[in-house]
């Protein structure tokens, strides 16, 4: 089974939180954790834009 990078963002962002909520982050690791999460953001949305271009609205005739 390979793991898709996606994955491995979300897996490292987990990894960074955990330890934020535990004994906190250095400058460094806040640094990464905010680019991984753009990068996830960035994602998702290429993601949303995708399923919305493929959206067709069609218009039935009201149920009488």
């Amino acid at each position: 089974m390979s793991t898709s990078p996606i994955n491995v963002i979300v897996a490292r962002i987990n990894e960074l939180s955990k330890k934020q909520k535990s004994i906190g982050l250095e400058e460094w690791e806040r640094d990464e954790q905010e680019a991984l999460r753009q990068e996830y953001l960035s994602f998702i949305r290429g993601q949303v834009i995708d399923t919305l271009s493929s959206v067709q609205i069609t218009e039935d005739p009201p149920v009488q």
